[in-house]
């Protein structure tokens, strides 16, 4: 019977060690942690977005990192795999806005609980507390781990799926890039994925907490654009944040974040500038007799109507009945362009992801193992592999680490 050691108790790692353990390997799971699974129930905002059912071609779609790495481990184990493993655990799903899967209980600690009960049936050995220092290398070969306690742990199979550097605070301290490294192994520039924007301008605090829908969006460095969405957004007292914003930290080489970025909103972008026209002279002419900073309550948010007064510098006493033509325009071209300067993004403990990891350049991508290092794979977000949200980073959890498990027992 083959004896095999995961480091990390996350999504990777168990799913992992189910599969190796149902291939008949001895398995025991290092977890420093109090429980396993705990960065797993933050997703989806604590209802644990398990996956993404939409067509594999959207899944693959959504990696932003090493997207032709990932061809032999999801169609290995594919969404709808992980949808069906879940389900014959007892987990019953349901699918939501945009394909997402949740627990129909809306509790993200159902997946952990599927999961570490199918664990305890395989009799996988659950260590928790249990820090791993260091791998035990005889030549080309990983024989074991040593954990903070000093004892020496031999094995057939080492898997790290030690998560990377986000959400600290959950366990993931970059531990996997340091094993890596350690048999030779290269690790990628890491930076925060899925994270917010700082924004420079101080009216972003006074909007802190609305959230816009059916908003245009571009990402400009200059007059070059780097990135385009429509949805949704945050204000908040830093700056913004909401899907789109999520999504273009992914989807944006992190060169440009070293300098200042312009964001451009389209406050309606559903109406053409004449289209847009045509609704403020009515607006207008509508509430005639009302002062300018009253007759905005159709076109805004009651939180945004301070901001757009001032920035359109239109007198916000002056009647309706008394706005120019230019300051109509004015208006008009701050609805379709409202800009922002983007200085940055936050920090890993407000990022989803990380962004960069071990290369893949140096793992087998049908079996997780190091081209490095013989019995020693790798599964997860220690990879260097990043995806949009909407369940699609779980999903590259699963199948990395159901391949890792499989790989170790088939071998």
């Amino acid at each position: 019977m083959k004896k095999v050691i995961v480091i990390g108790g996350g999504a990777a790692g168990m799913m992992a060690a189910v599969w190796a353990a149902r291939g008949g390997a001895d398995v025991t799971i290092f977890e420093k942690n109090e429980k396993l699974g705990k960065k797993i129930f933050i997703t989806g905002k604590g209802r644990g977005n398990v996956t993404n059912a939409s067509d594999i071609d959207v899944i693959f779609d959504s990696i932003c990192s090493n997207k032709k790495f990932m061809y032999s481990s999801l169609y290995g184990f594919t969404n709808d795999d992980a949808i069906k493993f879940f389900n014959e655990l007892g987990l019953s799903t349901k699918i939501e806005r945009g394909n997402r899967v949740f627990p129909t209980s809306d509790h993200a600690y159902d997946i952990t609980a599927a999961l570490t009960r199918e664990l305890k049936r395989l009799g996988a050995e659950i260590k928790l507390f249990t820090e791993v220092k260091k791998l035990i290398i005889t030549g080309d070969t990983c024989d074991g781990v040593v954990t903070a306690d000093g004892k020496r742990h031999i094995a057939d199979a080492v898997v790290i799926a030690t998560g990377g550097l986000s959400y600290q605070s959950t366990g993931s301290t970059g531990d996997g890039y340091k094993f890596a490294e350690s048999v030779g192994m290269n690790v990628t520039e890491c930076s925060p994925s899925l994270v917010p924007f700082e924004c420079k301008e101080k009216f972003v605090m006074q909007m802190q907490g609305l959230s816009l829908k059916n908003t245009g969006l571009e990402l400009r460095d200059g007059k070059k654009v780097l990135y385009s969405d429509f949805g949704e957004m945050l204000f908040t007292h830093f700056g913004v944040s909401g899907p789109m914003i999520l999504s273009a930290s992914a989807r944006v080489a992190r060169k440009y974040f070293a300098k200042n970025l312009t964001l451009h909103l389209d406050l309606k972008p559903a109406l053409s500038d004449e289209q847009l026209d045509s609704r403020l002279i009515r607006e207008f002419e509508e509430n005639n007799k009302k002062e300018f900073r009253n007759s905005l309550n159709k076109l805004f948010p009651s939180k945004m109507i301070p901001v757009i007064i001032e920035k359109s510098g239109i007198d916000q006493y002056k009647r309706c009945s008394q706005i120019s033509h230019e300051e109509r325009i004015r208006l008009k071209e701050l609805i379709k362009d409202f800009t922002m300067t983007v200085t940055g993004l936050r920090g890993y403990n407000e990022a989803i992801i990380t962004k960069g990891g071990v290369s893949v350049k140096d793992i087998d991508p049908s079996t997780m193992e190091s081209k490095k290092c013989h019995g020693l794979y790798f599964a997860g977000e220690t990879l260097d592999i990043d995806c949009l949200t909407g369940g699609f980073n779980l999903q590259i959890a699963w199948s990395t680490g159901a391949a890792a498990g499989r790989a170790i027992t088939e071998s």
